[in-house]
């Protein structure tokens, strides 16, 4: 800890003993700063104010470990008074007010350098915390990645399709709660097929997933289209085929309205091997398909794209 200067705690002793002239407005003024009784109690009321501001100062200037807060709450409220009106209306007021507003500004001048150093020094101490606390949030979130990564690993030489959809299911559920996608409980499956629904850029999207040895056709994408257009007009659909989609089935939805975005197994291996995040990746397929009307942005486009503007 960086200790206050020896000038600017004589420059506080002389402000606090002169910015005002009653003791009970000094005293009132101590005890809107001091919160700490065991430190109230050390100050004898009945000495001079240089004496009660000296003794004060000098105890916490001893124990700066404990009280440096305190000392610096006390700079921070004396340098802000720019009103002496109080002095001047006393008898000698005019000599009163420029003694104090001359002890506040060489309190201003000897102690906000080093309150302007000390609040540098908090703001890279809070901005080390912030890294650090970051760092534990992505070695976290990529040992969450990984465990979903070895299921999914699981699932790709599983010969039992059944099994694999319901799993799949939880896996896509776990990812998309990782990300904070916040997916409905109606995810449910049927045969290998997912559906479900989760928000994104405050959008609803239904989600729709197929892991089968063909391609998805025209018609997998028109039913999908179909459930979308009964829907509000601001609802949008992400389909994840693992083996891909057809040629034909691309363009037949790359025109007119565009309802859906398209996903397939690389997209999400990309995802599960930390080489881009899900929600980079729905963005940059949203925001492709918005500008070009291209609904199936593959990843290597994407990583190729990575630093650059679709």
């Amino acid at each position: 800890m960086k200790k206050i200067s020896a000038v600017a705690i004589n420059a506080l002793k002389e402000a606090l003993s002169t910015i005002y002239w009653y003791k009970s407005d000094m005293r009132s003024f101590l005890l809107a700063i001091i919160s700490d009784n065991d430190l109230l109690t050390r100050i004898n009321w009945e000495e001079y104010k240089v004496n009660i501001c000296g003794n004060l100062i000098n105890y916490m200037q001893l124990h700066e470990e404990t009280y440096q807060k305190i000392l610096l709450k006390l700079i921070t409220e004396i340098v802000k008074i720019n009103d002496f009106s109080h002095l001047e209306k006393l008898e000698g007021g005019q000599e009163k007010a420029r003694k104090a507003r001359n002890a506040v500004n060489a309190l201003k001048e000897n102690a906000m350098m080093f309150m302007e150093q000390q609040q540098k020094q908090e703001e890279l101490e809070q901005k080390r915390r912030e890294e650090y606390e970051k760092i534990l949030r992505n070695q976290e979130m990529k040992k969450k990645i990984d465990e979903i990564k070895n299921e999914y690993f699981l699932l790709i030489s599983s010969d039992d399709p059944q099994g694999r959809g319901f799993k799949l299911e939880k896996i896509i559920k776990a990812l998309f709660e990782l990300f904070d996608l916040d997916p409905k409980a109606s995810f449910k499956i049927t045969g290998e097929q997912i559906d479900g629904a989760f928000t994104f850029i405050n959008t609803d999207y239904l989600f729709e997933a197929k892991w089968t040895k063909e391609l998805v056709s025209i018609e997998d994408l028109d039913a999908f289209a179909g459930k979308l257009s009964r829907k509000l007009e601001n609802t949008l659909g992400l389909f994840l085929s693992i083996n891909g989609f057809s040629e034909d089935a691309i363009k037949a939805h790359t025109t007119g309205r565009k309802l859906m975005i398209l996903m397939d197994g690389s997209d999400l291996m990309a995802v599960l091997e930390g080489r881009i995040d899900l929600i980079e990746l729905l963005y940059r397929k949203k925001r492709f398909a918005s500008q070009t009307g291209n609904i199936y942005l593959r990843i290597h486009e994407i990583m190729q794209n990575f630093d650059k503007n679709i």
